[in-house]
């Protein structure tokens, strides 16, 4: 599985790198960045499944890698 952020729909709340900061980090803005290329690890799909869900701008999406 991979995590993405959609950069135009994310304002900065912080809830993705809060819920899994194995996974993401913040710019200079305070905006969600995916930490390397995004892939989620079997330990690591609770947390992404939680940034998905708790991303108010539903900027975060969860997709199975190709």
């Amino acid at each position: 599985m991979r995590v993405s952020i959609d950069v135009d729909r994310c304002q900065g709340h912080g809830r993705c790198f809060s819920l899994a900061p194995e996974l993401f980090t913040f710019d200079d803005l305070g905006n969600g960045v995916v930490l390397g290329d995004g892939t989620v690890s079997d330990a690591q799909r609770e947390a992404a499944r939680l940034a998905v869900a708790n991303c108010p701008e539903h900027a975060v999406s969860l997709r199975e890698s190709s």
